[in-house]
């Protein structure tokens, strides 16, 4: 078996992964780099062999890892994909928004190439789209290869992908959370009979404090929320509109119920509801906290989602869970900041990544007075409101994938998905404490023999 990283650069970006073996080829992913554009941000495909792709797998349905997925069907007309059903709905719904933002940006900053892929395009792919449960071993169509899905607790539909032949596996992690979140359960990824291990190394860098708790953080996110209402002012919670505007939902629910934080309205806007819709017509059927609790309808804190397209009007003593988590340029929490964060009485609460380019960043990194410029369409506005930062993130613990690890104790460590320093802190400790497991980087372009 060989492995090829279809990725352009050895960062986090556009995932993909190429296997071969004999006649048998298989992509692992094709996700859309979010700081690049036009066919730059896509996945290197020129890396595979000229020839025919057996199949696709994806394991959930993050911009970074479904976000090519049209760009790679199209070079391989016919060729079925593998997810799972949570996944496929959920990717649909993130790819046709996906096309809305390249045409605006083809009209705004004249990006030629966009976009890479139209709506009716998508709609026609879809029909090699093969759902497949978590838990059950298939064959991989076309090939001589088993596939089978495990739950990897990250957001709805994600999963760790097993791939075994004639007696040897490699199991990908995607992107994976060994500890419980508020809507989502932890992991549940096989303990033993991985040969080799495709794994994640996103927060490689970042060590959490001793004294991390989900709990205290929750606690110290609610007092934050009851002072700033105390002071007669509302809460804007930037939040990715998949996985982060649910887990941030139900966390404020929970928040309620508990007499943490006073009865406050709740507010959601933009992708995250649509998102939100697709959560609860799943509540039932996947395996998360409070199966079968519909967001939108069991949260009496929260106020109906808008039906038409209008802009949300601020009032006192309110929460605003508003998309994007980074506050990119021309998104509901991007726009809804620039009339927010000069008021002293309000609070901006971070709670996931931003990217150190993104208006997110800049406003969660500066000082009372400054001038913030959020959009290059309008003019900077000074931070008066207490900015507050926390961890929810979807992702696992530097130490809890290294525990995971050092208890499958694989033949062979392929460090993806994660910057240089990140991967370097993994190569270092499985040096240590596994040393009879090989660490390998793989570079884009270069194959690797597995087996």
């Amino acid at each position: 078996m060989r492995f090829c990283n279809l990725t352009r650069g050895s960062e986090i970006g556009a995932n993909s992964y190429f296997l071969e073996h004999g006649k048998d080829r298989v992509m692992l992913d094709a996700g859309m780099h979010p700081k690049q554009v036009g066919l730059a941000a896509t996945p290197d495909f020129g890396q595979m062999p000229h020839g025919k792709l057996d199949a696709i797998i994806v394991s959930h349905a993050h911009h970074d890892h479904i976000g090519a997925l049209p760009v790679a069907q199209s070079r391989h007309e016919n060729t079925p994909v593998l997810m799972t059903e949570p996944t496929g709905e959920v990717g649909s719904a993130m790819l046709h928004n996906s096309v809305n933002v390249m045409t605006r940006q083809r009209e705004e900053k004249n990006i030629l190439e966009y976009p890479l892929f139209t709506h009716g395009e998508l709609d026609e792919i879809r029909a090699q789209w093969l759902y497949r449960d978590v838990g059950r071993s298939v064959e991989i169509p076309g090939t001589n290869l088993q596939a089978e899905f495990y739950d990897a607790g990250h957001i709805i539909g994600s999963a760790g992908v097993m791939i075994r032949q004639n007696g040897n596996s490699l199991f990908y992690t995607g992107d994976v959370n060994f500890d419980a979140q508020t809507l989502e359960r932890e992991a549940n990824f096989p303990k033993e009979g991985v040969d080799v291990m495709l794994v994640e190394t996103t927060r490689g860098t970042y060590e959490r404090p001793a004294d991390y708790s989900r709990k205290s953080e929750k606690e110290r996110l609610a007092a934050v929320i009851t002072d700033t209402h105390e002071a007669m002012g509302s809460v804007l919670i930037p939040v990715f509109a998949l996985g982060k505007t649910q887990e941030l939902l139900l966390m404020m629910h929970e928040l309620r119920q508990e007499g943490l934080i006073p009865n406050m309205p709740v507010f959601i806007g933009g992708l995250g509801t649509k998102i939100t819709v697709l959560y609860d017509h799943y509540s039932a059927r996947t395996r998360r906290s409070y199966s079968g609790f519909r967001l939108l309808s069991d949260i009496d804190i929260l106020v109906a989602p808008r039906k038409r397209r209008t802009e949300l009007v601020y009032q006192q003593r309110a929460i605003y869970l508003l998309s994007s988590g980074m506050m990119t340029e021309n998104t509901t929490s991007n726009q809804f900041a620039w009339k927010f964060i000069d008021n002293p009485r309000n609070t901006v609460a971070f709670v996931g990544y931003t990217d150190p380019d993104s208006p997110g960043f800049a406003l969660r990194n500066a000082k009372k007075g400054q001038a913030i410029k959020l959009a290059a369409d309008r003019p900077p506005v000074e931070l008066h409101s207490r900015v507050e930062s926390f961890d929810f993130s979807a992702h696992s613990s530097r130490e809890s994938i290294a525990d995971y690890v050092e208890l499958v104790k694989p033949k062979k460590v392929l460090l993806v998905h994660g910057e240089e320093p990140s991967q370097e802190w993994f190569r270092a400790r499985f040096n240590e404490r596994i040393p009879a497991t090989e660490v390998i980087r793989p570079m884009p372009g270069q194959p690797v023999d597995l087996w």
